[in-house]
């Protein structure tokens, strides 16, 4: 048990007291809100999909991805959106609510916490797993989250969803640019080692370090601009919203998810690091890049934002569980 405690603690607090720090120099008005805006814009636009990038190339061949563990994830993100749509009509006849509850409740915050916690708690090989599964999750949580939207949408306009707009969106979003660029550049080495051609990437010494440096950069810079984006107020009218998303997100769906992967764990063949991923998708705070497509969208994006807040406020606590109880179990 107190084995379990320490791996624990020694993964998770580092990711928290970072996050703490931004919220702290905010609060102390060292950096104000320009600041952690703009380190937002940099974060999701250059340091993620760099980061995303060099994860997926450090794999060393694509044959020993794991099909099914992409299959499982996959599969278990869909059908906990499908899961959601039901609970949430009946918990609230609100389509502004409904959609921005469904959306919180599948949506986790895998980018910036994510992949950062499954590195933390399988070192590369954790980071690489995490970075294929970033391939197929991260648009998946955009399509997903759109029809969310789309179905249940609270504006009094009703206006009809471009459909190529919003495919352009998904395409255009720099974390699948980074992903899909490291899978056609780790592609590319494969065809090399079967020509007997011994360049690569990696000889070109300017340009890998410097994509180096930015990736090293990336987690911990990102975590303080998460911290220094939060704004607790109370909100009265959404309590009840807020304990329902809040209790879904960080409690039903990481036992659901990580519960049946544990259980498929031998007929699946995954491992240590497939869980430290799953922990990303499932047990992570809502992402914080749905406030922003909920207010897009005619959601209740107050709502939203205080998901993301409590969400992550308690994942605090409850990742720590998971992480323990999956250490007791032997898996990492």
């Amino acid at each position: 048990m107190y084995e379990a405690f320490i791996f624990a603690a020694n993964a998770v607090l580092p990711i928290i007291i970072l996050i703490a720090l931004g919220y702290f120099v905010k609060r102390i008005g060292l950096l104000g809100k320009e600041f952690f805006d703009a380190g937002n814009k940099l974060v999701f636009r250059v340091l993620l999909p760099v980061m995303l990038f060099c994860n997926v190339y450090k794999i060393e061949r694509l044959a020993d991805v794991n099909p099914a563990y992409v299959i499982f994830g996959t599969a278990a993100v869909i059908m906990i959106f499908l899961l959601a749509i039901p609970v949430c009509c009946a918990f609230t006849k609100d389509n502004g609510k409904r959609g921005v509850l469904i959306q919180g409740i599948f949506r986790s915050n895998y980018a910036i916490i994510g992949i950062p916690l499954a590195e933390s708690l399988f070192g590369e090989a954790g980071a690489a797993a995490a970075g294929v599964m970033s391939a197929f999750c991260v648009p998946l949580f955009n399509i997903l989250g759109v029809i969310s939207l789309t179905l249940f949408n609270g504006s009094s306009e009703k206006k009809k969803p471009d459909v190529r707009k919003i495919l352009l969106g998904i395409v255009k979003n720099p974390l699948i640019i980074g992903t899909v660029a490291g899978l056609a550049v780790l592609g590319i080495r494969g065809i090399f080692e079967a020509c007997d051609i011994a360049f690569r990437l990696s000889d070109i010494t300017v340009i890998y370090k410097s994509l180096d440096s930015v990736k090293a950069i990336c987690t911990p810079f990102a975590l303080i601009v998460l911290g220094g984006r939060f704004e607790f107020s109370a909100v009265p009218a959404l309590r009840r919203e807020i304990v329902f998303g809040t209790v879904l997100r960080n409690i039903a769906v990481p036992v659901l998810g990580l519960s049946a992967a544990y259980l498929l764990m031998q007929p699946l063949s995954l491992s240590g690091e497939h869980f430290a991923t799953f922990i990303g998708v499932f047990a992570t705070p809502v992402a914080v890049s749905s406030a922003i497509m909920a207010k897009e969208m005619g959601g209740d994006d107050v709502l939203a934002g205080q998901l993301v807040v409590w969400t992550s406020l308690f994942s605090t606590v409850t990742i720590f569980v998971y992480v323990t109880v999956l250490k007791m179990l032997g898996i990492f």
